[in-house]
């Protein structure tokens, strides 16, 4: 399951925060800022989604989240490879590659990140 854009958004503050009270995340938007009402509403639908949870102190939520970064960045992007790249990674680094104006020097070190992995993975 996916996150909208705007509760990608506070996902990226909760991450930042690791845990956090309601005005703790409404401090870190920018302004102008969300209605409370409006951050309420993204924590308890992210919260039915499985990626955030709260502990209660007295009438006071802290949240925090359920899901690690990584991980969400990890699922969201093999879903792009398969729906977007044939579910081909060589397709998608074809395409990263290519289009994305890399320089010669960030290719340089793309290649040795794949030859430590390649490394990594013949032990």
């Amino acid at each position: 399951m996916n996150l909208s854009k705007t509760e990608e958004q506070l996902m990226q503050y909760l991450w930042s925060c690791k845990k956090a009270f309601m005005k703790d995340l409404l401090d870190a938007y920018p302004n102008p800022k969300p209605a409370t009402t409006t951050v309420a509403t993204l924590l308890k639908r992210m919260a039915d989604k499985g990626f955030v949870a709260y502990k209660l102190y007295g009438k006071s939520r802290e949240y925090y989240p359920l899901v690690k970064k990584g991980d969400y960045f990890s699922n969201h992007l093999n879903g792009l490879i398969k729906n977007f790249f044939n579910d081909s990674t060589s397709q998608f680094a074809s395409f990263f590659t290519s289009k994305t104006n890399m320089t010669t020097s960030e290719l340089e070190e793309l290649r040795k990140i794949i030859d430590t992995q390649i490394k990594k993975q013949q032990k």
